[in-house]
């Protein structure tokens, strides 16, 4: 091969590389004239937008502004980390909060159809005619009353206590006031030989034994 056959291989070659770099470029050249007059227009612009701050704008708290960013660099780090950390934590949860949201819908509508809602409402209602009605003083003593109800409720709890007003409650039932004479003190010794006016006066001794109880606070007493 000849020099001049070289050379020209040559040429070529650096022609073939120049062309994409001749094209790009023409490429960078068109989009300069496109962008010369959008950058002028976006100029003027901002200068026209700086305008309204530029009695307020001081260069010393730019620079102020500038320090400070500088030195709060793993502040702000550390915020933008944070704020990623929330950012996928709302998107995790929601999912969760689209499906949990109408179930908790219905079920409020449930209550409010079953009228729990308004129940709960009414006893807001009684508690504000209670503070309205009565002083702290007085709740006070109501609450000592409602204990002592409690400690008797849980004597009357007892199954031998609950036998005998079971018991007490069925008498009136049982018990014809048509069927009651007027009766003498003979009447009252033939009544005594009968079976359940002896069981009755013996159920009378027993309670009168009890009430007798009373009068030492409820202690056993002693028996002659």
């Amino acid at each position: 091969m000849t020099n001049e056959e070289l050379i020209l291989e040559r040429l070529d070659r650096i022609e073939a590389r120049l062309t994409p770099m001749a094209q790009t470029a023409s490429g960078i050249g068109e989009l300069w004239d496109d962008l010369t007059p959008l950058s002028g227009q976006a100029i003027r612009l901002l200068i026209r937008e700086l305008e309204d701050v530029e009695s307020s704008f001081q260069l010393e708290d730019f620079l102020a502004l500038i320090k400070k960013s500088l030195a709060s660099i793993h502040h702000i780090n550390f915020a933008l980390t944070q704020l990623g950390n929330m950012v996928d934590f709302v998107n995790t949860i929601e999912p969760l909060l689209k499906s949990a949201v109408p179930q908790i819908i219905n079920y409020l509508d449930d209550l409010e159809q079953k009228g729990v809602l308004r129940i709960i409402q009414s006893m807001l209602d009684i508690r504000a005619k209670v503070a309205a009605a009565y002083t702290p003083e007085d709740i006070e003593q109501i609450g000592d009353s409602l204990v002592a109800m409690l400690g008797l409720a849980k004597k009357i709890s007892d199954p031998k206590a609950i036998e005998f007003l079971e018991t007490m409650a069925d008498l009136p039932s049982k018990v014809d006031l048509k069927n009651a004479r007027e009766i003498g003190p003979f009447g009252m010794l033939g009544a005594a030989s009968s079976k359940e006016v002896k069981q009755g006066l013996g159920v009378m001794i027993e309670l009168t034994k009890a009430m007798g109880r009373l009068k030492s606070g409820g202690e056993n007493g002693d028996e002659e």
